[in-house]
């Protein structure tokens, strides 16, 4: 027996022809809250037969989007925002009026399917799921206010912000690259890092001159300039992983991006380059706590990026790295030259390749160690910060005491000394108060 043609049928069955007529934006509904909302669309269009297929599917749909914690129209919006398809894509890279005409005509046709599937509101599709499965009471809606509403909630036409589109996709890219800020070489992947280090350059104090080299460097690189790799070389907690983060948190609004990526997996270093060369971001490979050991494959591959190959440098990358050792590659007293009929014959070359690979970065900034002053000034400046109104004097020799009786004067202690005290005040609020000493 034929199945009765009802409104939610035949409303469901022309949504469904929507989502099936996309030619560059498939991927929007290839995820666990597309995928239920398509189900729930082919449960609907075969009537009443699948009163509790129909229940299922709404279910699933619903929880999906309570996972997510946003409403259906929002969400479908965020993926158009961060897809990666060819018009995306190409639009970084390429003027909008210099686009092949089909592309541009089909990305308009996408977007206008896309609006439709974005007004099928959770409330109508409640009330469909009702009827459809014959239920007394209404199954609850999934609805929460959209906290920041984009361009394209405020279009009545979404065929008609594909000019604010393409801005979009120039300024904050797609695809990984627009959903993470930070994302890390992982399993010979990229792998997007959800809560990158919030470090903020204003929290930095000491090693100005530093910073500002940085700074101006990396501006270079955000400019299209030419920019230098640069070795962050210095004593232990000194702050320099914490400056390299800062400085994604300063720009990344901007297109900077930060990758990081393990001295084990340096061997990859150039087959990142090349996955990063053509896109129009720009990148940091962070390199942290680098040292080599003799011999090491790694040594070769990161000598390859610093210094270049057949292959032309990709603009848009540079490496930082951050060590301890201001001589990357570990050297031996029986390195050195001696007379020996089993010696190198060219032996110094060697040792002088050694001492200076530090040197194939173009800039090597340096970190001294912490003096009694300069700690007490990131004290006091993170102490500012945290809100903490001890007196000075008090402050000073708590500050004292901690690098002591713990990891010694450094911009790392300084942070853990204010970290511990604001726990402790916070918890013995009498200490503002009396400002006792005891740790």
């Amino acid at each position: 027996m034929p199945l009765t043609k009802t409104p939610a049928n035949a409303s469901s069955q022309f949504l469904k022809r929507q989502a099936a007529s996309l030619l560059l934006y498939q991927s929007v509904l290839r995820n666990d809250v597309g995928r239920a909302f398509i189900h729930i669309l082919q449960t609907l269009s075969k009537g009443e037969a699948e009163q509790t297929a129909c229940l299922v599917a709404y279910g699933n749909w619903f929880k999906t989007l309570a996972a997510h914690r946003e409403n259906w129209q929002d969400y479908l919006i965020r993926q158009i925002l961060q897809d990666d398809n060819p018009f995306s894509v190409q639009v970084q890279r390429v003027a909008l009026d210099d686009l092949p005409e089909a592309l541009v005509t089909a990305a308009q046709q996408d977007l206008h399917a896309l609006q439709h599937l974005s007004e099928c509101s959770a409330e109508q599709l409640s009330r469909w799921v009702q009827k459809a499965s014959q239920l007394e009471a209404q199954p609850v809606s999934w609805n929460l206010e959209t906290v920041q509403p984009t361009f394209l909630h405020q279009q009545s036409d979404w065929t008609e912000s594909l000019a604010e589109l393409a801005t979009h996709y120039q300024q904050h890219g797609t695809g990984l690259f627009a959903q993470y800020h930070a994302l890390r070489w992982q399993s010979g992947q990229l792998v997007g890092i959800a809560h990158p280090d919030p470090i903020q350059l204003t929290q930095l104090v000491g090693y100005e001159s530093q910073q500002a080299t940085l700074v101006k460097n990396t501006e270079f690189l955000l400019a299209g300039y030419p920019a230098l790799h640069v070795l962050l070389y210095g004593s232990r907690g000194t702050g320099k992983s914490s400056l390299v983060k800062g400085l994604l948190q300063n720009y990344k609004n901007q297109g900077l991006r930060l990758i990081e990526v393990a001295k084990s997996d340096l061997n990859d270093l150039p087959m990142i380059v090349e996955q990063l060369r053509d896109i129009p971001q720009k990148f940091i490979i962070f390199v942290d706590d680098l040292s080599f050991e003799e011999d090491d494959d790694a040594f070769k591959a990161l000598k390859v990026v610093l210094e270049g190959s057949v292959t032309a440098r990709s603009q848009n990358v540079v490496v930082y790295a951050t060590s301890n050792r201001r001589h990357l590659v570990r050297e031996f007293f029986t390195d050195r030259p001696r007379p020996s009929d089993n010696d190198e014959i060219h032996a110094w070359d060697t040792l002088q390749e050694k001492l200076s690979f530090s040197d194939r970065f173009g800039l090597t900034l340096t970190f001294e160690p912490t003096n009694q002053d300069a700690y007490l000034n990131i004290v006091y400046h993170l102490a500012q910060q945290a809100g903490i109104n001890l007196p000075q004097n008090d402050l000073k020799s708590r500050a004292i005491q901690w690098a002591t009786r713990h990891n010694g004067r450094s911009g790392r202690s300084a942070r853990q000394f204010v970290d511990f005290l604001s726990a402790d005040l916070g918890i013995h609020p009498v200490d503002r108060v009396e400002g006792t000493n005891d740790q």
